[in-house]
């Protein structure tokens, strides 16, 4: 008997030609439409609406002759997702929604509505790859990143569990781009020359302070300018070895505490939890040979610490540090004992290229310490630790 797959078909060329990949390994698959977000408070105008996705996705499910089905996850989205963007950014944090959308949605909500429809494992159109690995202890499952160095998005799966990757496929992770492109022009496929969709996950591209004014206040606020040679703490030396103290370990991991001391006031803003590290639009304020960047925040008192050019030295830090309960371990096998030292590579945004770092476990998490300073240091984002290229762990940055 066939082994049923219900692919998450969401309107895009990369679930479109996903789908294709898995009838040709003889799969019985069904397509299941999700759409998650009604409000459409703060949302940028964009040639990507859900009915356009829901549209499509139908049309792909019709050419390629396979059941298409409907289900309405708002509820289970706002919950998971949007409610945790909201407590996230009120703590001055700035999270990454589509971690949470493939963690708490795709492969747990959508995955229940799949198995009402007998489905044996959940797809999706993601740049990556799983590898069943059978091991004395059980059976093992590999999340690997994507042939396409361009496109991997292993890193969005980050906090996937074995669990869940025991009823996932990725059918597309093995192919570059191009080459699903290509296929999909080869099948006719409807979204063959569609643009990929941009933005919040599900939601689309916001204007961020508006969305986020649906729950937090905006606030007017000192905006502080930090000048380049503020006095910091220098890490330079390369990362250290085994026997680095404790001491060592959380000042290069700790984020620049900056003050009015610091600098000085150049002007107002509208509530520092609008704003995150690195961050240059939405500053507004000129007279400078180079932009503005956003060092960091002081959501206590309302303060957003700025520096000039992007190369400005409060952008960049040694290390971060990974509470014991912020720690994912997607190949629990691998987990790291107290007192352990581990290289490895780390990734703490999409598309960034892997750095070389050493993660240190300790009794309250796991400090992470990179070989160069890394720019943009953004607490509550993930870091996701590799094994060459197996994504191993993953957690949320406290600081």
């Amino acid at each position: 008997m066939k082994k049923r797959v219900v692919i998450g078909l969401s309107g895009g060329v990369d679930s479109s030609v996903a789908a294709w990949l898995l009838m040709q390994e003889g799969y019985d698959v069904e397509a299941l439409f999700m759409r998650n977000w009604h409000n459409t408070t703060g949302l940028l105008q964009s040639d990507c609406h859900w009915e356009d996705d829901a549209m499509f996705s139908e049309m792909v499910a019709k050419k390629l002759g396979i059941p298409w089905h409907f289900v309405d996850l708002s509820d289970a989205y706002r919950r998971k997702v949007i409610d945790y963007m909201f407590s996230e950014y009120e703590k001055g944090r700035t999270p990454n929604p589509d971690v949470l959308c493939n963690r708490e949605i795709k492969f747990d909500s959508f995955a229940v509505e799949a198995r009402k429809l007998g489905a044996d494992y959940v797809a999706t159109g993601h740049y990556c790859r799983r590898e069943v690995l059978e091991t004395p202890g059980g059976t093992v499952y590999r999340l690997l990143s994507g042939t396409d160095g361009n496109k991997d998005q292993s890193y969005f799966l980050c906090q996937l569990s074995q669990e869940q990757l025991g009823y996932a496929l990725f059918p597309a992770g093995h192919l570059t781009k191009a080459q699903v492109r290509s296929l999909a022009a080869d099948l006719a496929l409807p979204t063959a020359t569609r643009k990929d969709s941009q933005g919040i996950c599900f939601v689309g591209k916001v204007h961020l302070p508006t969305f986020l004014q649906q729950k937090l206040k905006a606030r007017k606020g000192k905006v502080i300018e930090i000048p380049a040679g503020f006095s910091r703490t220098e890490w330079e030396a390369g990362y250290p070895d085994d026997s680095t103290g404790d001491e060592y370990l959380t000042e290069a991991s700790e984020p620049y505490h900056f003050g009015y001391a610091s600098g000085r006031v150049i002007g107002e803003h509208d509530g520092a939890h609008f704003y995150t590290t690195g961050q240059r639009k939405g500053i507004n304020i000129g007279g400078y040979r180079e932009p503005l960047f956003v060092l960091g925040t002081d959501i206590s008192e309302n303060i957003l610490f700025t520096g000039e050019g992007q190369s400005h030295p409060g952008l960049y830090r040694k290390g971060l540090f990974v509470r014991n309960d912020e720690i994912h371990w997607v190949r629990r096998d691998l987990e790291m004992k107290k007192g352990e030292t581990r290289e490895c590579d780390v990734r703490i945004r999409y598309r960034q290229p892997l750095q070389k770092a050493k993660l240190f476990r300790r009794e309250n998490g796991i400090y992470v310490i990179f070989n160069t300073m890394q720019r943009g240091i953004t607490a509550g984002q993930f870091a996701a630790w590799y094994d060459g290229e197996e994504l191993t762990g993953s957690g949320t940055i406290n600081a």
